[in-house]
């Protein structure tokens, strides 16, 4: 059995969402130590750092002005998703509220390059649409600028150089993006990516002296390519290596997933997603659409991102984290790829060299698709059938599971049970058509990637075939309902969080801002509802067959905690064994630490009590 309980596990801490300082030499994070995200700083690697924010709610970013001691930090409140922007003066402490309507959400977008503005995205002139906001950094709520009115989801993506005109992206879906050049003095707004069908444009960035735009697109293939918008031209084309170096532009399998530039120094940083992990490019753009590639950061296998660039572009932050350790920020020299690790996130006492990596293992579905999972055994598997496993299923469905630190899996790990990821069909990282092959009348197909995953692990020597539980948040919940409901033989136990149990009235009751995106990927409630009824688990309720643990957060934004009420009451009265454990304080997902503890002790009660712990049967 493991040495230390799930509370240990939970008090492990993260540092990530960095963002460097005007001078340089000071560096703020956001870390949990207080059980919640807050915001910290650091003047040197290593260093004890400063706490800066004291709510009681999570920080949800923080970025330093470029020219003075402050930072604009956004914050909700009890998970509702609802941001208020503050601004904290950094020597004296003070916290100002910018925003002042705390029923609307506000998206940040970047200070003006003088640091006397910012920009950012709100839905509180109508909650289902976005407008574009510029705000004097002094300014309170009140005093806001509307700079354009929007008739959908937008965000900003930064200010020019210059500081006249805003980078916007619209999004019709997750896979469809559009980018316009918004002139703030006028209003009127330039589109930059006219195009037909569902093409993605992400990740939008201004190249220097205003002269372009540089993104991720999959307009000319499967997979998302750097490509760089003339804006004197409007051409879109593919960004080219100006040199010989190691890392490629004419990747054809993997997405490029994130791209940041510093305006002065020329300097930008790529990541590629390839198969979970990030492979990052650093270059110099020595030409418009350009690049000069500088050596590779020497960076673990890991899941990298968010970069942020120091005053004169020679050194970026960005956070780092895996499998086998938690999240901490590094810092990188751009031109010799040198990277240390500035911030030592606790682990609680745990050692570190008892996490554990997983293996990245192909199993073949159904009609013959192979499905990319990662899967990881416990120190205590003997290879003689005797180890439970929990199938472990990401939320989305646009997402992907990826080596990162979970302190979750790595106390279920501790306690003997192996832990499965599957990215099944749908799933992003894959390319394009991958993740379309769960689109709305193939929905189930992704859930039979599940049972073809357990049939994988039925082969696997390591495995108990009848100790196999699944569990999975959000669009996970869902899978995991879906799986219990569809192939409830399978099954010894299932967890669902904050899942959806009944997509009609999910989508009937989504928030109003979410509500086209979302049936963008699952169908529309005019047309769809005769199949988004069929595969609702709620209405397959009297099938399953396994005890079911359903958790929620009553501030729920996303899938309401009616959801979550519906599947108890429909369990309970097919004769299911259910638990329902709900949080007054929380939204879609957990964030406090005193909540985590009380939510994932019960999993683990309820793992041991339905599957015994692998711990105790090896």
């Amino acid at each position: 059995m493991g040495m230390f309980d799930i509370e240990r596990y939970l008090n492990v801490r993260s540092a990530h969402g960095a963002s460097v300082g005007p001078d340089g030499d000071h560096l703020s994070f956001l870390m949990d130590t207080t059980g919640v995200p807050q915001v910290w700083t650091l003047s040197e690697p290593g260093a004890w750092p400063e706490q800066r924010t004291f709510f009681d709610d999570r920080v949800t970013f923080a970025s330093w002005s470029p020219e003075r001691p402050e930072l604009i930090v956004g914050r909700d409140r009890g998970g509702d998703e609802r941001e208020t922007l503050y601004r904290l003066d950094v020597p004296t402490g003070g916290i100002t509220d910018l925003t002042e309507h705390p029923d609307a959400k506000h998206w940040f977008g970047g200070w003006s390059p003088d640091g006397e503005r910012f920009a950012f995205a709100s839905n509180r002139r109508e909650s289902a649409v976005f407008d574009v906001y510029v705000q004097d950094r002094t300014a309170t709520g009140a005093d806001a600028e509307l700079v354009f009115e929007g008739d959908g989801w937008l965000s900003v993506d930064g200010w020019s150089p210059d500081g006249d005109r805003l980078l916007l992206t619209e999004s019709h879906s997750s896979f469809d993006q559009d980018v316009y050049v918004l002139d703030v003095a006028t209003g009127t707004r330039r589109h930059l990516t006219p195009h037909d069908g569902e093409v993605r444009h992400l990740s939008a960035e201004w190249g220097p002296d205003g002269e372009g735009v540089y993104l991720a697109t999959d307009r000319d293939g499967d997979v998302l390519s750097l490509a760089h918008v003339d804006l004197a031209t409007d051409d879109v084309a593919a960004v080219e290596a100006a040199d010989d170096g190691t890392t490629p532009l004419d990747d054809d399998e993997w997405n490029v997933d994130g791209v940041a530039v510093d305006q002065e120094s020329r300097r930008l940083v790529y990541s590629r997603n390839v198969d979970g992990y990030t492979e990052l490019g650093v270059g110099e753009l020595v030409a418009p659409g350009r690049l000069d590639h500088f050596p590779t950061p020497d960076l673990p296998p890991s899941v990298a991102g968010g970069v942020s660039f120091g005053p004169d572009g020679d050194r970026f932050a960005l956070t780092v984290t895996r499998s086998d350790d938690t999240a901490n920020v590094y810092v990188v020299d751009a031109t010799t790829g040198v990277a240390e690790r500035w911030t030592r996130a606790s682990t609680a006492g745990i050692p570190r060299d008892t996490f554990v990596a997983p293996e990245l293992v192909r199993y073949p579905s159904f009609d013959g698709l192979e499905i990319p999972a990662f899967f990881s055994l416990p120190a205590t598997d003997t290879g003689h059938g005797e180890t439970p496993v929990v199938v472990d299923v990401h939320g989305g469905p646009e997402s992907q599971r990826r080596p990162s630190f979970g302190r979750v899996k790595q106390y279920l790990l501790s306690r003997g049970y192996a832990v499965f990821e599957p990215n099944v069909r749908g799933s992003t990282g894959y390319g394009r058509a991958y993740t379309h092959l769960d689109d709305v009348d193939k929905r189930m197909d992704s859930v039979a990637d599940l049972k073809a995953g357990v049939e994988w692990l039925h082969d696997h020597p390591a495995v108990d075939p009848d100790r196999i539980a699944v569990m999975g948040a959000s669009y996970g919940g869902f899978m995991t309902l879906a799986a219990l409901t569809t192939y409830p033989d399978l099954w010894a136990a299932g967890v669902d969080v904050v899942g959806i149990a009944n997509f009609v009235t999910f989508l009937e009751n989504t928030g109003d801002w979410r509500r086209e995106l979302r049936e963008a990927e699952y169908g529309s409630l005019d047309e769809d509802r005769e199949l988004l009824e069929s595969i609702s688990p709620i209405n397959h309720v009297d099938d399953i067959a396994a005890p079911l643990f359903v958790l929620h957060g009553e501030n729920d934004p996303r899938v309401p905690v009616s959801e979550a009420h519906r599947i108890v009451e429909g369990a309970r009265e097919a004769g299911v064994p259910v638990r329902e454990l709900v949080f007054e304080d929380e939204g879609h997902g957990f964030t406090k630490l005193e909540n985590r503890i009380e939510a994932y002790s019960a999993v683990a009660d309820f793992l041991d009590t339905h599957l015994g712990s692998g711990a105790e049967s090896a």
